[in-house]
């Protein structure tokens, strides 16, 4: 049985989030474990990726094994949206995959075991990772590689404290129903240190994420899902813009709705939204081209389906091939944030996405590719403001799921507004941290581009 679970509140996750600075050292550490460990991805077509086919009847991407993941054609049909009905090409991971990070006190202060991580989709070589980042296909080794360190920590919970254990959901537009198992798990004593793995605190993450493509997305959302120390950071506001944010995460401050209210809300939001989908083939898909080796939209936008091989060190195994999405263009992840009476709060969208568990996730206030919306009929609402505004707080480009997406990368912001949005708009609501944080307790409420955004407005956290 596992031990119960102790989220990390009070002065011990404060001291971890204020203390920062080490980055340096952590550079360092980086540039030596490149030294070894190190990656070369190639294009192939789609017909000579290895160990994968092209089902006949289907046209659909799969595994020999049957196993990893498959790419298949997903119909949706969403009334009263801009576009009410498409197909797609989309990739589907039935596979709850760990995403897990050890942590453990050192001299008194919470340290975190990040590794330092290749994957092929990566723009710029390594990220800093989990602990473990695996899909059970990984970690029951159907590649037959070699086995992944620290794995029994989050298999076997047995006298540890399990701090984080939720399941989350990943990107609805290019995944079915794709989820991982995130874990925080606090360890007593000594564990060895593996090369290209190093213990940091919170506040070292904090102080990287302004560094572009270097935290990668499994890192962010695991991260993101720790509370944020609430009351135990007053002390570390500056000025009224972080006393503002410190406010916004201590849970004896009210928000502008009750979390009550915000259940409801996305209770309503998934009620009425009339969403199908239904997986098929993808051969005969409608406005989508095999061709050159890879499956692409006729106008040239939204992504594409692309193979790749791939040679590693420093990996469990040292080549394989798969197929990936590529997106066309950089997105936009935006917070606008507002001070209401004191108290910072973000202004949160309920998106449907055809590839959710339940329908409706709560959102960024803007989450799109730009260069998209010149096929489609309407812009976003709130784009123009975000990137029109002099009042950034955060902009920093962040790649996404290396394994799977080729050179994802989007514009993560946070920018001040002066809004209003109309208390019972049927999309959008002010939100606090702190809500957030009870939100996060729960699996598909809070999609993971937002999970990114949040550690980035923690960042903002002055560090001394």
């Amino acid at each position: 049985m596992s031990a119960p679970t102790r989220p990390p509140t009070g002065p011990r996750l404060a001291e971890s989030m204020l203390i920062g600075g080490g980055t340096d050292a952590v550079h360092a550490w980086l540039t030596r474990t490149a030294e070894h460990c190190w990656m070369r991805v190639d294009r192939v077509p789609l017909d000579e990726v290895a160990g994968w086919r092209t089902e006949p009847d289907t046209g659909n991407l799969r595994h020999h094994t049957g196993r990893f993941f498959s790419v298949e054609s997903l119909a949706v049909d969403l009334p009263g949206a801009a576009v009410p009905h498409w197909r797609q090409p989309i990739i589907n991971q039935p596979e709850i995959g760990i995403l897990g990070i050890l942590t453990r006190e050192i001299d008194g202060v919470l340290h975190f075991l990040m590794q330092a991580k290749h994957e092929p989709g990566n723009p710029n070589g390594l990220q800093l990772s989990p602990t473990v980042q695996a899909t059970r296909s990984n970690y029951t080794r159907v590649h037959q590689g070699k086995a992944i360190p620290y794995l029994e920590h989050f298999r076997d919970t047995s006298g540890h404290r399990v701090v984080v254990d939720i399941r989350q959901s990943e990107q609805g537009a290019w995944f079915y129903r794709k989820r991982n198992r995130n874990m925080v798990v606090e360890v007593d004593g000594e564990i060895e240190v593996l090369d290209g793995f190093r213990w940091l605190t919170l506040g070292e993450v904090a102080d990287l994420m302004a560094v572009p493509d270097l935290v990668n997305m499994d890192a962010r959302t695991v991260l993101a899902c720790l509370p944020s120390g609430g009351a135990d950071l007053a002390g570390a506001a500056t000025d009224a813009f972080t006393t503002a944010l410190v406010r916004s995460a201590d849970p004896a401050t009210p928000g502008v709705h009750t979390i009550g209210d915000v259940l409801s809300w996305i209770t309503e939001v998934r009620t009425r939204t009339d969403l199908h989908v239904a997986l098929g083939p993808l051969s005969g898909l409608p406005d989508w081209t095999r061709v050159d080796g890879r499956i692409a939209h006729r106008s040239g936008g939204f992504f594409t389906v692309v193979g790749v091989d791939v040679e590693a060190g420093g990996r469990e195994v040292a080549a394989w091939s798969q197929p990936m999405i590529e997106p066309v263009g950089t997105g936009v992840i935006a917070f606008l944030v507002k001070e209401i009476g004191g108290t910072l709060h973000v202004l949160t969208h309920a998106r449907t996405e055809p590839g959710y568990a339940d329908v409706t996730e709560l959102a960024p206030t803007v989450q799109c590719v730009p260069e998209t919306y010149d096929h489609l009929p309407a812009r976003p609402r709130f784009l123009d403001e975000v990137l029109t505004s002099s009042r950034v707080r955060f902009d920093t480009v962040l790649s996404e799921e290396g394994g799977r997406f080729l050179g994802a990368r989007n514009r993560y912001m946070i920018v001040e507004t002066d809004a209003d949005v109309a208390a019972d708009d049927a999309e959008y609501r002010w939100l606090t941290l702190h809500q957030y944080e009870e939100l996060l307790r729960h699996s598909f409420y809070v999609n993971i581009q937002a999970r990114s955004l949040l550690l980035c407005l923690r960042s903002l956290v002055p560090r001394g």
